[in-house]
């Protein structure tokens, strides 16, 4: 055991630890000694676990890469920022541009939220030598993914982004649960319709002649495709009336005339809503009839009579 000039003893020298965060990080000694080097043969590599399960590979070294049973793409398109952080709790940067791959990445899959949350995990290795081991950056999650034309912006998210989310709860005259969820107890089956589209009015437009349901009936819920190119995809409604659904927002593939869908009704958190619609006031999660900022500064003058 190494000793130092206090008489403390030294950490093993059969590694390097850097501390970040209060944080080890230990690789390997033969990936220690090549980063001591003047000249070192390293890459960045970028490995996504989307939530149903599929792994992705990429690396910015001109060559394929296999780390640890994972094939790392050579992905020239991509412009990693650089990596930031600091001992504080301030929410740690990182994005990477790309050029949509359809191989790799496509804008429909974008679109549809398949990457929305996936977990990625940043690293250097030694690509001349890969069994060295690797070097963690950051690990995180995807956050706002935004798409311009054939170019993707990806941000990613690290674990001090979540300290930066309110927790609790304001009161306020809408409800604060979502339709269906423990707090709602709202059961949607009865609330759940099903139909075929019979005309296609536009991008994220679709009627069904056989719905007879009241206008806004659907407005703020969700359709969910059960056939066609969208199957398995799900849109909140912006706006319904005499069988036409206008999506938010259009979906990655065009909708035809045949498609199935599912459209659980919508809420759009009244009070009046949740009684006449669900009959679900006692579960009701907001306070209506607590005075706002307009009773705060009323005046003699302003004060509705």
């Amino acid at each position: 055991m190494k000793m130092d000039r206090h008489g403390a003893s030294a950490p093993r020298d059969d590694g390097l630890e850097i501390k970040e965060r209060d944080i080890m990080k230990t690789i390997s000694a033969s990936l220690k000694n090549h980063l001591q080097q003047d000249v070192t043969t390293l890459a960045t590599c970028w490995k996504i676990t989307r939530r149903d399960g599929t792994v992705m590979g990429f690396t910015d070294h001109d060559k394929n890469l296999a780390v640890s049973g994972v094939n790392y793409l050579a992905a020239t398109g991509f412009t990693p920022t650089s990596i930031e952080s600091s001992s504080s709790l301030s929410v740690d940067n990182l994005d990477v541009e790309g050029v949509l791959d359809s191989s790799a990445i496509t804008e429909e899959d974008l679109l549809a939220g398949r990457y929305d949350f996936a977990q990625v995990d940043v690293f250097m290795v030694n690509h001349a030598d890969v069994s060295q081991g690797t070097l963690s950056l950051r690990t995180g999650w995807l956050g706002e993914i935004s798409v311009k034309g054939s170019q993707f912006v990806a941000e990613i998210r690290g674990i001090a982004q979540h300290l930066s989310q309110s927790v609790g709860a304001l009161y306020a005259p809408a409800c604060r649960a979502s339709l269906g969820d423990s707090r709602c107890k709202v059961a949607l089956v009865p609330h759940t319709k099903t139909g075929t589209v019979t005309a296609v009015n536009g991008a994220g437009i679709f009627t069904d002649g056989t719905r007879t349901d009241v206008a806004g009936y659907f407005a703020g819920g969700v359709v969910t495709f059960t056939s066609g190119d969208n199957v398995g995809l799900s849109m909140e409604v912006k706006e319904f009336a005499a069988g036409k659904f206008i999506l938010a927002l259009a979906l990655p593939h065009a909708i035809a005339v045949g498609d199935g869908y599912s459209a659980i009704a919508g809420c759009d958190k009244r009070l009046e809503t949740c009684i006449g619609r669900f009959g679900n006031a006692l579960n009701f999660r907001g306070e209506p009839h607590v005075p706002g900022s307009d009773r705060l500064f009323e005046t003699a003058a302003t004060r509705s009579k």
